[in-house]
């Protein structure tokens, strides 16, 4: 399976492969996307506010409108994660 094959590569840290994705997703505006991979950032090591930090600094490259989405959702999955 692609998607497993991908993210087992030894390259790259499962979180990095996490920060990445997400970065792709709130560029892309993809926020349908975007609760799957949070919860798996989390499971991979990644910290709430570094999830949050990240889409903040986003927002100056990829525009406001992205990022306060992104963070809607993040949101979200923060809060069904406490």
């Amino acid at each position: 399976m692609l998607f497993g094959d991908l993210w087992r590569r030894e390259q790259l840290s499962l979180r990095d492969r996490s920060m990445i994705t997400i970065s792709a997703l709130v560029m892309g505006g993809m926020t349908e996307q975007l609760p799957y991979h949070l919860r798996l950032a989390l499971e991979n090591g990644l910290q709430l506010e570094e999830i949050v930090e990240a889409i903040t600094h986003l927002s100056f490259y990829v525009g406001w409108p992205r990022a306060s989405s992104a963070l809607e959702v993040a949101k979200d999955v923060i809060g069904k994660n406490k």
